[in-house]
């Protein structure tokens, strides 16, 4: 009996803590920005995990995938053919794909005029950025750009970058910085990728 009655009081000081730490928090009055990172697997797929919030919420979103170019995934056809998500696919494919620098820099200028077109337009509360990290580990991009772009986003606009190698500026200026770590992997074991799990 004193092992639940300690365990009571226990869940009790928990949800004490919990609920001052709430109670303090404040309301920034703007969008947030938020970044997955690292070598794990699930960066993209948690951010979309965040469009179906943002969507059960009644929120506009917007999403501006940099890299995969016209590889189709599960989570673009889910999008488009619901007309849920305005959605831009603006990279010509993995980097190793085009093996043309001067194109590659040209799509993710062009992905990232989009996007701070829409970061800023006012119309939206959620802007995915889409594997725009790794357009910044190649230098198609600069990282002050992109943070300026950022600082320019409307407030109401919370925006979510993806992608391997987020660069330690990036992480300094973002609110939340997710790195995702990769432990085991089917594909190291010879295992293709699966649809439906991983694109």
């Amino acid at each position: 009996m004193s092992d639940a009655r300690d365990h009571k009081q226990k869940m009790q000081q928990v949800q004490a803590q919990h609920r001052k730490k709430v109670s303090e928090a404040v309301d920034p009055g703007r969008g947030l920005v938020l970044i997955n990172t690292g070598k794990g697997k699930g960066k993209s797929s948690a951010a979309f995990g965040v469009v179906i919030r943002a969507l059960g919420w009644g929120h506009k979103v917007a999403v501006v995938q940099f890299i995969k170019g016209k590889w189709k995934t599960g989570e673009r056809r889910f999008f488009e053919e619901r007309d849920l998500v305005t959605w831009h696919t603006m990279g010509e494919g993995f980097t190793w794909d085009t093996q043309d620098r001067e194109r590659d820099i040209a799509a993710a200028t062009a992905a990232f005029d989009k996007a701070r077109d829409l970061m800023s337009s006012g119309d939206y509360d959620l802007v995915v950025l889409d594997e725009i990290n790794i357009a910044l580990r190649y230098e198609y991009l600069s990282v002050d750009a992109v943070i300026e772009g950022l600082k320019a986003r409307s407030d109401r606009t919370s925006v979510f970058l993806t992608g391997r190698d987020a660069p330690q500026a990036l992480r300094d200026y973002a609110d939340l910085v997710t790195e995702m770590t990769e432990e085991k992997h089917p594909f190291q074991a010879g295992i293709k990728a699966q649809r439906g799990v991983d694109f």
